[in-house]
């Protein structure tokens, strides 16, 4: 089935077949750093959502998304299209170096699948990392993003060791962080970071996002 969400002044068709949009998209666009003229490039973009609320922010951007779902690139694209705004959604597996260039980007950023494949966590094969492990998309963003330039992400709380280990690999340095709470009875259920490539050392903590909070 085919839906319509608004977006302020954008709408985004979604389909049944595809990963909606949900609430960490929404966080993570607002978390990561975006000035004007950037390159943006989304990992997984689905049915270019993320695209969508950064352009909320920004609209003067050189928008990249990378999907490895045939229907799902094709939506994005007419999402694109169908706001008037330009860019690419690219068809393919991340993984492929051959499908933009190296060392381009201002910022990357993904709301990957982020459940160890097996787990037994809810949301289905679209949530589970087994085409896109945290070594794919670390070793990728590092690879994508220019000296200097940034990589935000949603993961796992419970997973940020493997995270930061990959992080590393992929020479991008930590620089801030969000736990993200349903309320404050309850442990964090994501965590939002912000990399720099090549960056120095120093992690800023932000307060923890609380949705009862901002919801009151």
């Amino acid at each position: 089935m085919i839906s319509v969400e608004y977006l302020g002044s954008y709408q985004l068709t979604q389909s049944d077949e595809f990963f909606k949009l949900g609430r960490d998209s929404v966080l993570l666009s607002r978390f990561c750093t975006l000035k004007p003229n950037w390159k943006v490039c989304d990992l997984g973009t689905g049915v270019g959502s993320l695209l969508l609320l950064l352009s909320q922010r920004e609209e003067r951007l050189e928008r990249t998304g990378i999907e490895i779902n045939p229907g799902a690139a094709q939506l994005a694209q007419k999402n694109l299209a169908d706001n008037g705004l330009s860019g690419q959604v690219i068809h393919g597996d991340l993984r492929d170096k051959s499908l933009v260039p190296a060392d381009h980007f201002h910022l990357v950023v993904s709301n990957p699948p982020y459940f160890r494949t097996g787990s037994g966590a809810s949301g289905g094969t679209a949530r589970m990392d087994e085409t896109c492990s945290v070594e794919d998309l670390c070793q990728t963003a590092g690879r994508l993003t220019r000296t200097g330039g940034r990589f935000a992400l949603v993961y796992r709380p419970e997973r940020l060791a493997e995270l930061f280990s990959a992080l590393e690999k992929a020479r991008l340095t930590p620089k801030r962080m969000q736990l993200l709470n349903y309320d404050r009875s309850k442990p964090p259920y994501a965590v939002l970071v912000e990399c720099v490539k090549d960056g120095g050392p120093g992690l800023d903590i932000l307060p923890n996002h609380y949705q009862i909070d901002n919801e009151a």
